[in-house]
């Protein structure tokens, strides 16, 4: 059985490149989905923990934008080994890249939390990318945001041990009063369930 853990320690203040949010593009969202001729051309839906809003090697049907909760961006390996790239919060769009370059998904995106999206029909999707300059320039801010946040991150665990990096997880779960199994924790730090565990023992000692 996977265990759980939950942080007690004093919180870090700087989370903003494991947990990304847009708030301004998740407004323009907003304005669109308030405003729209068209009901389905966005809908709103909700996902329970857990659930699956995207599956790798198979199309989106939708392109999300995420209102409420926090998901998680995974990618399994061929040798059955799971990675987490990252967590997606409130305002952050999911599949965008898929249409945009018509392939299949390329990670799996899991509600960590109860999630609720926006979820944009393809057609609509296209248009605005054919139509509306504001929404092109929301996209590309938040494919270079991306670009930076995946570099920042790699330097980051180049550059510190990993201790340093479960403690500022576990500092980030501790803050959006999360929590996620011991599993998910070595598959974003790239380590197994026995080294986390070897690591947790030293944070306590």
């Amino acid at each position: 059985m996977v265990g759980y853990f939950n942080y007690k320690k004093d919180i870090c203040p700087n989370q903003e490149i494991m947990l990304r949010t847009n708030n301004a593009f998740l407004s323009f969202i907003e304005q669109l989905y308030n405003n729209q001729h068209h009901k389905e051309d966005i809908l709103l839906k909700e996902y329970s923990r857990e659930q699956l809003l995207l599956r790798q090697g198979e199309r989106p049907a939708k392109v999300f934008m995420i209102k409420e909760g926090i998901t998680t961006v995974d990618i399994n390996e061929d040798d059955d080994r799971r990675f987490i790239v990252e967590f997606l919060g409130k305002g952050e769009s999911l599949g965008e890249i898929e249409i945009v370059k018509n392939v299949t998904c390329l990670c799996n995106v899991r509600a960590l939390t109860p999630v609720k999206v926006y979820a944009i029909s393809i057609p609509y999707f296209v248009s605005l990318l054919e139509k509306d300059l504001s929404f092109n320039r929301f996209l590309l801010e938040t494919f270079a945001t991306r670009i930076i946040n995946t570099s920042a991150r790699a330097s980051f665990q180049q550059l510190h041990t990993v201790e340093h990096s479960l403690t500022r997880l576990l500092e980030l779960l501790k803050v959006q009063e999360m929590t996620i199994s011991k599993e998910d924790m070595a598959a974003y730090l790239g380590i197994t369930i026995r080294s986390l565990n070897r690591t947790l023992k030293k944070l306590k000692a």
